[in-house]
C-alpha cells in the first residue's frame, strides 16, 4: 500500500501476517501436544482478539487489568501471574482467572485459600538463563522472579497444580532444550505432585531460523518421561512477530557538527522504547544501519560525520526533548525530504502495550490492515486521552 498517502504515526497491524503466525502456531501447538497462550505484556490488542479466538483459547495476565481484559474481551479467563498480589485486587484477579501462579512461598501463604476455583501454580527459578541482556534476565544474581529448588518443601503443598517457569527472551528451541536440562535437574523430583507445567514466554517459534522439528522432538520425548503433565507456552513476541511497521515521517532535518537527524513525527522512547532499553535495531525500509566503526573508518573523524559517506546518511530522531531520544545511523538511498515516509519494520510486539504520552507528543493512532486490503482505524489517539491520564 502507498504509506504517502497515510497519516502518521500509526502502526499498522497486518491481518494475514497475524494469521500466519497464528496458524503456524496451532500446528506446532498440535504436534507438541501443549497449549499455546498469548501474554498481553507483549500484544494486547483487543480489538484483533476475534482473529486469535479462531486459533487459541487462552491468554496470559500479570495484573489486574490483563485479567479484566482476558475475561471481558477475549472471552475466556486467564493464565495469571504477577509478582506480587495486593489484597484489595487479589480476589478480582481470582474472577477472572482459571489458572493463578504465585510468585513466592510467601505469596501463597497469604493468599493460597482465597483462590478457590483457581489451578494453582508456584514460579519457579533454575538459575539458569542464556539471556543476554541483564535487564530481561530473570535469572540473574538477586532476581525477584520464582522459587528455588533448594527452598521447596519435599512434598508440596496439596492445592499445588502446577509449575510455571520463565527464562527466555526471543529465544531459539536449542536455548531451550539446554534450560529444560536445567529445569529437569533442579525440579523433576516435584514432577509427580504436579499437574502441569507452564515453560513462559520468549519462544520465537514464528522467527524463520526457529527450528521447530527440534522443539517437537523435545517435547515428545518431554512428554514421554512425563505423560502426566500438561504442558503450556505462552509467548508473545511469537503471535505478533513480523506482523506490521510503525509509519512515522520526517518533520525536519538539522545538522550538528557534520551529523544530519531527521526529525520524526514519532518517539523511540514514547513509541518504540525497546530501541533505547534492548536496544533493539528495527529495520527501516529503504535504509540501511551504518555503523559507529564503519563512520570512523572512513573519516577518522570524531565525533563522527557523514562527509565521504555514499548516499543520504541521517541520525533518525525522535520529537521529545529528551536528548537521547533517537537511534543509530542510518544510510538512504536518497536524500531524505521533509514530509517523507519513514517505516520502522516489525513494530508491533512490545511497542504498543508500552508506549507513553511523555511530552504529550501525539500518540500513534492503530490500524489493521485487511486481507482485502482495506485498512481499518482501530484507534486514534487525542489530547483528551493525555489530558485524562492524569485526571
Amino acid at each position: 500500500m502507498n504509506y504517502e498517502l497515510i497519516n502518521t504515526p500509526v502502526y499498522i497491524v497486518e491481518e494475514e501476517l497475524l494469521r500466519r503466525n497464528l496458524q503456524l502456531i496451532s500446528d506446532v501447538a498440535r504436534r507438541t501436544r501443549s497449549e499455546w497462550i498469548l501474554a498481553f505484556k507483549a500484544f494486547a490488542l483487543w480489538r484483533t482478539f476475534p482473529i486469535f479466538r479462531e486459533y487459541i483459547a487462552s491468554t496470559t495476565a500479570s495484573s489486574l487489568s490483563e485479567a479484566r481484559l482476558a475475561a471481558e474481551e477475549f472471552g475466556a479467563p486467564a493464565h495469571t501471574y504477577s509478582p506480587a498480589y495486593k489484597d484489595e485486587e487479589f480476589d478480582d484477579i481470582v474472577r477472572c482467572s482459571s489458572h493463578l501462579t504465585f510468585n513466592s512461598l510467601s505469596q501463597y501463604e497469604r493468599f493460597h485459600q482465597r483462590a478457590a476455583g483457581c489451578s494453582i501454580g508456584l514460579r519457579i527459578n533454575p538459575e539458569y538463563s542464556e539471556v543476554e541482556t541483564q535487564l530481561y534476565n530473570p535469572c540473574a544474581p538477586g532476581t525477584r522472579f520464582g522459587v528455588t529448588a533448594d527452598k521447596l518443601p519435599k512434598q508440596l503443598p496439596s492445592d499445588i497444580h502446577g509449575f510455571h517457569c520463565h527464562c527466555h527472551c526471543e529465544s531459539g528451541a536449542d536455548v531451550f532444550q539446554r534450560t529444560l536440562r536445567h529445569i529437569e535437574e533442579h525440579f523433576a523430583p516435584w514432577f509427580p505432585q504436579i499437574e502441569w507445567i507452564n515453560f513462559g514466554g520468549g519462544h520465537l517459534v514464528t522467527r524463520k531460523d526457529y527450528d521447530i522439528e527440534l522443539l517437537v522432538s523435545i517435547m515428545k520425548d518431554f512428554h514421554r518421561r512425563y505423560p502426566h503433565l500438561k504442558v503450556i507456552f505462552e509467548p508473545g513476541s511469537a503471535f505478533a512477530w513480523q506482523t506490521g511497521p510503525l509509519v512515522s515521517q520526517v518533520v525536519d532535518i538539522v545538522e550538528d557538527k557534520g551529523i544530519r537527524t531527521a526529525i520524526l513525527d514519532v518517539s523511540f522512547t514514547c513509541h518504540m522504547p525497546d530501541c533505547l532499553e534492548m536496544p533493539y535495531h528495527p529495520e527501516v525500509r529503504g535504509a540501511e544501519i551504518v555503523t559507529l566503526g564503519d563512520i570512523n573508518e572512513k573519516e577518522g573523524a570524531e565525533p563522527p560525520t557523514f562527509e565521504g559517506i555514499e548516499g543520504g546518511c541521517y541520525r533518525l530522531g525522535g520529537n521529545s526533548c529528551l536528548s537521547g531520544d533517537f537511534m543509530g545511523y542510518w544510510r538512504f538511498d536518497h536524500e531524505l525530504q521533509v514530509g517523507e515516509r519513514i517505516v520502522f519494520e516489525d513494530m508491533i510486539h512490545y511497542t504498543t502495550v508500552k508506549t507513553n504520552t511523555f511530552n504529550g507528543i501525539t500518540h500513534p493512532s492503530i490500524a489493521l490492515l485487511r486481507t482485502d486490503g482495506s485498512l481499518q482505524l482501530l484507534r486514534r489517539y487525542s489530547y483528551e486521552d493525555y489530558r485524562d491520564r492524569m485526571d
